[in-house]
């Protein structure tokens, strides 16, 4: 738990003051002293962990004996484990009832109050479980960029800018004006939804193609600096929107000034990469402590964090810098061999969590309130994913590329489009049965993107070679 913590203490308090959607675990710790309370805080931790792993690696287990990429089962998990099934894993902005057997199990353990049980599930829940997620999603795309090779993406960088812009710009026009003319929604509302569709997920994307092994192939390339792009595309059609909710005009100032930094942060890692890996390895190797090179690497990835979170952008793109930058020193592969294990347990919290966050009952049929959003949704599906995948075709190569590969790559919305749906939501830009819509379209993206980017990839020999041995 060192990285989980170093990174939090670093961070999210920046995170708090610049996202304000983020919970502030400050906030959590303001409850009334009662008896029993730390014990089942502890308890509540313990025993979560406990479901949450037991859970997704019988459903991983699964998913890969019949083909499927390892992280469905995460994502699954968390659907069972959330407010849809179970109700063990109940996070405050999803809403839901908790399982009570989970509280009268942590009461009988503990001896605490209902009360206090209850106070102490629900800051463990944010302050812990919700961290972790967070900070698993750095770790892994420190790791990413670990594993990327900082010349090929650049090669590829005017390929992946046409993928990122084709596939915030064809979703959304696409989306925008079906639910302007033809469910007749306003224009503000329908602008929001075309907005949710131009998101990536590029720690679904990561993961998947770390584990079937594509993701040093020209085309796994295209795709991490195209999702990196259009994540950084998807924090200014955000800006725009918000504005545009909040004001009824659009900030031109805005959005130069992200723009700029985004320029910025991204030259700043290239430079970072050809000058700064000697003194790091300079540095790393005057220690001679067997934890020092983890943590000064912690320690690197942290403070590219908060700067992308001080220009505006997002606390995953320094995490990502992070990782190209040291991919150039010669303490890659030790540093890759030592985050593994961060990775494989902090990624896990972090997909079921995603899991967890989803509502399944956006899309019961029986519910007159979801009818309409359910047709809505149906459309947007189509849209979300014709859009990604006519990114991809968009690319021009002279060598052999598998362009349906590239835009299957961009279909996940995964967290981003959550994030959208609940802003929208929070400022009123939405209708219920519109926020439904793109609950479901990010649910259905979410869960078919692994499954498809196993087949439209050709295996890689690398993985072909474990399967033979195995």
């Amino acid at each position: 738990m060192s990285i989980a913590i170093a990174i939090d203490r670093a961070v999210i308090p920046i995170l708090n003051g610049q996202l304000g959607w983020l919970p502030n675990p400050l906030l959590l710790t303001e409850t009334v002293a009662e008896e029993g309370y730390e014990d089942a805080v502890i308890a509540s931790l313990v025993a979560t962990v406990i479901v949450i792993f037991v859970v997704s690696r019988l459903l991983e287990e699964l998913c890969v004996r019949v083909g499927l990429p390892a992280v469905l089962g995460d994502l699954l998990a968390g659907i069972v484990l959330g407010a849809s099934a179970l109700g063990f894993l109940i996070f405050a902005e999803v809403g839901g009832e908790v399982n009570p057997s989970i509280l009268n199990f942590l009461g009988a353990v503990t001896g605490a109050s209902p009360e206090a049980v209850t106070k102490a599930y629900d800051f463990q829940m944010e302050a812990l479980i919700d961290r972790t997620a967070t900070s698993g999603l750095l770790v892994l795309l420190f790791v990413t960029g670990l594993e990327s090779d900082l010349g090929e993406l650049i090669r590829v960088g005017g390929q992946a800018a046409t993928v990122a812009c084709s596939g915030v710009a064809i979703p959304f026009v696409l989306g925008s004006l079906m639910l302007i003319y033809v469910f007749h929604i306003a224009t503000i509302p329908a602008l929001f939804a075309g907005a949710a569709l131009t998101a990536t997920s590029i720690g679904i994307t990561a993961k998947v193609m770390q584990d079937i092994g594509v993701l040093k192939s020209k085309e796994g390339q295209i795709i991490l600096g195209a999702a990196i792009l259009d994540d950084i595309l998807g924090i200014v059609v955000l800006a725009v929107m918000l504005s545009l909710v909040a004001t009824g005009t659009v900030e031109i100032a805005t959005i130069a000034s992200l723009l700029f930094s985004a320029t910025l942060f991204v030259l700043g890692a290239v430079l970072l990469n050809r000058y700064f890996a000697p003194i790091f390895e300079a540095i790393a190797d005057r220690f001679k402590s067997p934890g020092a090179l983890m943590t000064l690497a912690v320690l690197f990835l942290a403070l590219l964090s908060l700067l992308g979170v001080a220009a505006k952008l997002e606390a995953i793109l320094g995490a990502f810098a992070a990782g190209i930058v040291l991919a150039g020193t010669n303490k890659r592969d030790e540093l890759q061999q030592l985050f593994q294990p961060f990775v494989y347990i902090q990624t896990t919290v972090f997909f079921v969590t995603v899991g967890a966050k989803v509502d399944l009952s956006v899309i019961n049929p029986l519910n007159p309130e979801n009818r309409e959003g359910l047709i809505i949704a149906a459309i947007l599906i189509a849209i979300a994913i014709v859009g990604k995948v006519a990114a991809g075709f968009v690319v021009i190569s002279k060598e052999k590329i598998s362009r349906l590969a590239i835009g299957t790559g961009m279909i996940p919305r995964g967290e981003v489009g959550l994030v959208f749906a609940g802003l929208g939501s929070a400022t009123g830009a939405l209708p219920k049965s519109l926020d439904a819509a793109i609950i479901i379209m990010v649910i259905v993206t979410t869960l078919i993107a692994p499954i498809l980017l196993r087949f439209v990839f050709p295996k890689s020999e690398e993985v072909t070679q474990t399967e033979a041995i195995t």
